[in-house]
């Protein structure tokens, strides 16, 4: 599917019509882990068309509730996340458009905290060879490479994620040179997004200054004595087209699970202060799909893709599912944005 060419977009009539689609992709790369019996794995893409589907809120009714953007008192933040939730967060009833002012309005998101503020690690104690302190500053490098590879904004407007790759392993096989290589000359086997946030700045810009982020990081110790670190965050991106005067706000949700690991530099080839990637998991909800650019590509309510050719119907802001690297099922639609 070929992706449409954009002009300038408008706000949505009034506050009566909510964008719920159309495209939910799925990606997922593992990384060999650096050890001396190597385990390589094939990064796959899975991808597919949407659907644009409205709902109505008669009579502006949201703007006379209380406790939600857009009536008369803000939501309350969450409080950290230390676990998975049990379940997808409720959905409003008369969910709110997003706009310029308020560009989270009808979005679980208007809860989760601001950009780095989300990216909290737990606290830091010693594991095997490595000492609470030394803990501690591995932690703080996993926030880093996360930070500049989700939030930096040179990073989501498509530069090269320096800070990010610098934290990285050189002597881990087919991954700081395949991400290099991705970056360079992206493509649909190997595409720059399964580790990175970016987006086309001749076709959108932010909303504002602020991405919300929600997730949670955890560390154990791993196979053969290594520092095994688990991140999973979702970031929620607020755009508009980057034609002058465009107001139209639609948004970006991508999860991401990344495996760290430390190995031990003397029983395995690893570079001291660098991170070895086991995993990296994604997924994309309002993306346009079979375009392989190294970009995003949010879905306005008037860029309508077409019927979706198969997959389910998918809640990007559900947490409560573990991301299981099963691509059998295709790709399907989002049920909000």
């Amino acid at each position: 599917m070929k992706r449409k060419a954009r002009g300038a977009g408008e706000q949505a009539d009034g506050t009566e019509n909510w964008y719920t689609g159309p495209a939910w992709r799925d990606r997922d790369g593992k990384a060999a882990r650096r050890r001396k019996r190597i385990r390589t794995g094939v990064a796959a893409v899975i991808v597919a068309a949407g659907v644009v589907t409205f709902a109505v809120n008669p009579g502006d009714i949201r703007s006379k509730l209380s406790g939600v953007v857009g009536g008369d008192t803000v939501a309350e933040p969450l409080p950290a996340e230390t676990a998975a939730p049990g379940a997808a967060p409720d959905g409003e009833a008369f969910p709110a458009t997003p706009t310029l002012k308020e560009p989270f309005a009808g979005s679980p998101a208007v809860r989760y905290a601001d950009g780095v503020a989300g990216i909290v690690p737990p606290a830091a104690k010693a594991v095997g060879r490595l000492s609470k302190d030394e803990v501690a500053a591995v932690l703080r490098q996993a926030k880093e490479l996360l930070v500049d590879a989700n939030l930096n904004p040179r990073t989501l407007r498509g530069e090269r994620s320096a800070a990010a790759l610098d934290l990285l392993d050189p002597l881990q096989p087919g991954t700081r040179q395949d991400l290099e290589a991705w970056l360079a000359e992206p493509g649909r086997e190997h595409d720059p997004l399964r580790l990175f946030t970016r987006f086309d700045p001749h076709e959108v810009r932010p909303a504002g200054d602020v991405v919300k982020t929600r997730g949670r990081m955890t560390f154990e110790e791993g196979q053969d004595g290594a520092l095994a670190v688990h991140a999973d965050y979702t970031f929620v991106y607020p755009v508009v087209r980057a034609a002058q005067g465009a107001s139209e706000v639609t948004r970006t949700v991508v999860r991401r699970v990344v495996d760290f690991e430390v190995n031990d530099p003397e029983r395995f080839q690893a570079t001291p202060g660098k991170l070895a990637l086991a995993r990296f998991d994604s997924d994309f909800g309002n993306t346009a799909c079979e375009v392989y650019d190294g970009f995003l590509h949010p879905q306005f309510p008037d860029s309508r893709s077409g019927p979706m050719t198969s997959g389910p119907t998918v809640d990007p802001y559900d947490r409560s599912k573990e991301l299981s690297g099963d691509k059998s099922t295709g790709c399907g639609t989002v049920s909000r944005i």
